[in-house]
Formats: C-alpha cells, structure tokens, sequence
C-alpha cells in the first residue's frame, strides 16, 4: 500500500442515488456509549468515506483506550477522480498517531467498496463494523454483515424495518432498534451541491450544511439497557373492547399507539411500527408484518389501517402453531414514513 496525504475539506464519494450523508460527532457522541462495554479487546472497523474525516473513526480514535480497543480499522471509497480507495489501521502506537496527525492515508488496490476483496478481508478480520451506508445499499450491506457474522451498529432509514430481508432479522431477535431515533438524530452534513431542503437544514458554526431527514434511526446486533426494558401497560381490554376494534381478516385486536397496548389482553396485536423501538423480546412476540390471514393487508371494516406489526404477549404457552404460514413483509415493499 502507498501512503499519500489528503488534505480535503470534504471528500466528494463516487456514489450514485444522493448517498453522501455524514454522520455528525454529536449523534455519535450521543449513540455510542449505550454499547461501550461491547468494545474492549475488540477490533472495530468504520467503512467510510474518509477515514481521515470519517466522525465514527474520530470517536473511536479518540475513546480508544477508555473503550479498550484492541484495533481499529477504516477504509474510505474512492474519489471522483480516483480509482483506489483509501485505508487507515491503528492499534495506538505512537508513529499512526503521528501519521493520522499529520494526514497521511494508504490507498488500497481497489475502490474500497464494501463489497470489494479488500474490503471483505479487512471485514474478516474485524468484530464489530460502525458506520453510516448507503441507504441506497443497505439491505446489501446488512446481507454481508450477516453473512460473515459480525456485530453492527449503523444509522440506517426508518424504511429498512419493512424490508423483507432486514424485518426477518428484527423478527428472529437478531436485530433491533438502538436508542436514537427520528428527532433523536440531529441531521447529516451534506456535499455544497446537495439542495438544503427542509425546515430544519442549516449551515452551522463549523460550515457543515446540514440536513435533518427525521426518518433515520440506529440499527445494531448490540444488546443494550433499554432492549430488556417491559413496556408499561396501563390500559386495560375489558371494558374498553370498543377502543380496541377486531380487524376484519384477523383474530386480534388493533392497538393505535404502543402505550395503549393493554395489559389483559394475551391474543393477536396490530401495532404501529414505532413498536420496535420500545420492543422486549421477553416481553412480546414479533407474529409478521401487515398482512391478515388471507395474506392481505390488514382491514377494520373494509379499511387498512396504517402498516401495523402483529405481536403477542408473552406467556409460558405462546407458540404460532396457530398462525399461518410466512406472511412477513413481500419483497420490495417498503415505508413511506
């Protein structure tokens, strides 16, 4: 590998759909030490644009002792006018330190695609992969993730929840929601030809345009506090059936907001997909995505609520012997949210 110096403001990646969003240090800040006990011993491997700019390679490069890092691996996608990317490796000896300082970077043989050789190697070699994909990408990017068994923590689109492929994770309990959602991420620096759209796009104190997109939320393999966290069920089915109306292809109740679960109810539950990022596994049941029995979307009277998940409150005697076959979300449908 050859060390070159880039000294950029912001690297321009050859992507294609607008997928140029950089994660702020300030969502990282916030995120990242709800799974600092995962960290120690570990090697950690930030897929990026620049790892010399990359935000999640600044936060681990500096919290590398306190988290106990064993190394840390990034790797940037070629520029416009290039065709390798590029690499960084640091283990915290004091000569990286000095190379990172002074904006030295190694290129790879390759683009640096996630997807390339390289990639997959240096994929091979890590635990845990931390990073911002391609929302354009993402269900590839989980597919390798999975496919290699390793752990992630990822910003991804609300929308990817729906996916077939990404639901069935989530589904299983191999995948679940981390703390930030929506709101709770900030916004994303964008390139100076992206458009600033939005109520909320700025230009802030450093420069950086930045977007809120309110659509976006943490994805990951790592458990966390607030995944083993009951929901607090305060309403009650009996007397109050007629707020909990009986849907017209399914033998269950539909539920409009995730605190209005009730707690005397034990059946079938369509509940809105903000379920997930309250769900107990121990608590409840994923059943499938939207559909009814006859394997169409959900009716009350004729009419489909918003999408909706289907659970089950947990019992000693929960099975889905009654429940049909694989009706989960069809392949391409996704959320508009």
């Amino acid at each position: 590998m050859v060390r070159v110096v880039d000294r950029s403001l912001l690297t321009k990646a050859k992507k294609n759909k607008n997928d140029e969003f950089y994660t702020q240090r300030v969502d990282i800040d916030k995120e990242l030490p709800h799974y600092s006990h995962h960290f120690k011993g570990k090697t950690v491997y930030c897929n990026t644009d620049n790892p010399l700019l990359s935000n999640f390679f600044k936060y681990f490069y500096d919290n590398f002792e306190s988290l106990g890092l064993k190394k840390l691996i990034a790797t940037g996608y070629a520029l416009d006018d290039e065709k390798q990317g590029t690499f960084f490796s640091f283990t915290g000896k004091d000569e990286e330190r000095q190379a990172y300082e002074a904006g030295e970077i190694e290129l790879l043989e390759d683009d640096g695609d996630f997807r390339s050789p390289e990639c997959i190697k240096l994929l091979k070699e890590a635990d845990i992969v931390v990073t911002n994909p391609p929302y354009s990408l993402l269900r590839e990017f989980i597919g390798y993730m999975t496919s290699y068994r390793k752990d992630f923590l990822i910003i991804a689109t609300v929308n990817a929840i729906t996916y077939k492929d990404v639901f069935k994770h989530i589904q299983d309990g191999k995948v679940w929601l981390g703390v930030g959602l929506g709101r709770d991420i900030s916004g994303f620096i964008v390139p100076e030809h992206y458009e600033l759209y939005g109520t909320e796009a700025r230009i802030n104190e450093n420069g950086e345009r930045i977007v809120a997109t309110n659509s976006s939320l943490w994805l990951t393999t790592l458990d966390l506090e607030k995944r083993h966290k009951d929901i607090p069920l305060v309403n009650t089915y009996e007397g109050n059936e007629s707020d909990y109306p009986t849907y017209d292809n399914l033998n269950g109740i539909n539920v409009n907001k995730t605190k209005d679960i009730p707690s005397d109810y034990y059946g079938l539950m369509g509940v809105p997909i903000t379920f997930l990022h309250k769900h107990n596994p121990e608590q409840f049941d994923i059943i499938r995505f939207r559909k009814g029995d006859d394997g169409k979307d959900l009716r009350i009277n004729g009419k489909s609520p918003y999408f909706r998940i289907i659970i089950r409150r947990k019992t000693e005697n929960s099975s889905e012997q009654d429940i049909g076959g694989d009706l989960s979300l069809s392949s391409g449908q996704t959320l508009i949210f």
